[in-house]
């Protein structure tokens, strides 16, 4: 297993892992880590296919069945044995934080396997119950190679087959409500604000058509007080600002009126 870091200055310090998997034939084509990582930030704006997967019950599943909320989506190879468990165990943590700010259907979760010869829904669900995520509201999705193939391409996530496996960028994407790319979140460990303050800004950020306004505007007063505390690795919601302001309307309001009383007074005086 072949593991290599990348440091980057840009996007908020996200990290670039491209990593070497266990298990498939080997290749005379090398691995292009900055091609990678251009392809894959080009691919932000690119609207998804309706792509067909089968999830670990046998049922067919299309892509276009995520729309109507956000999508975190993630492309895994199950019989890595290093890792795609450990990036996976992350990605559960932030989604878990993620899920405890906005909401548990707040937004979906989905993992593709891209070895379509060894990812069957068999092998997904195994997959699942070893990292903990089985029953948590995740998709586990398994597809044939053309399918993989144009997803690929859509999310821009290059995967080349090497002598111990593949070398890829470790990837999650984030697909808005209409199925189009929003961020991509790179790295085996991230910082929990690369994912969740995207999640956060699709979620409450904007407003459905159908949507009440009193539904619109309890929205827009969650994302603005909605905070990241670093010290607990956490979000919670600052409604201190608003306290300040009423507070502050309140003095404002009553000194105005006692103004407005003495200069009254004084006239009637007069």
């Amino acid at each position: 297993m072949r593991l290599v870091l990348l440091t980057l200055g840009f996007v908020m310090s996200m990290a670039f892992v491209p990593v070497t998997h266990a298990g498939t034939q080997a290749t005379n084509q090398a691995f292009d880590y900055d091609q990678a990582l251009a392809t894959s930030q080009a691919a932000i704006g690119n609207r998804l296919a309706a792509h067909r997967f089968t999830d670990v019950d046998g049922k067919a599943l299309g892509l276009d069945q995520f729309r109507g909320k956000p999508l975190v989506l993630s492309m895994v190879y199950t019989s890595c044995y290093q890792i795609c468990p450990m990036t996976t165990r992350h990605l559960s943590k932030v989604v878990e934080k993620a899920r405890t700010a906005l909401g548990d259907d707040s937004f979906s979760v989905a993992v593709v396997g891209f070895d379509s010869a060894i990812d069957t829904p068999d092998a997904m669900r195994y997959f699942a119950n070893k990292q903990g995520i089985y029953g948590k509201n995740w998709q586990l999705l398994s597809a044939d190679p053309l399918t993989v193939t144009a997803l690929s391409r859509d999310l821009g996530f290059l995967y080349y087959p090497s002598s111990n496996g593949f070398d890829h960028l470790i990837q999650a994407t984030i697909i808005d409500a209409d199925g189009t790319v929003y961020r991509q979140v790179y790295g085996q460990v991230f910082d929990t604000p690369l994912l969740v303050d995207p999640l956060i800004e699709l979620v409450l950020g904007r407003a459905p058509p159908e949507q009440p306004l009193l539904d619109s505007l309890v929205n827009r007063i969650k994302l603005f007080c909605t905070t990241y505390d670093p010290a607990r690795d956490g979000y919670y919601y600052d409604y201190s600002l608003f306290v300040g302001m009423f507070i502050g309307a309140t003095i404002i309001g009553f000194a105005g009126t006692v103004v407005v009383r003495g200069f009254r007074h004084s006239r009637r005086s007069n």
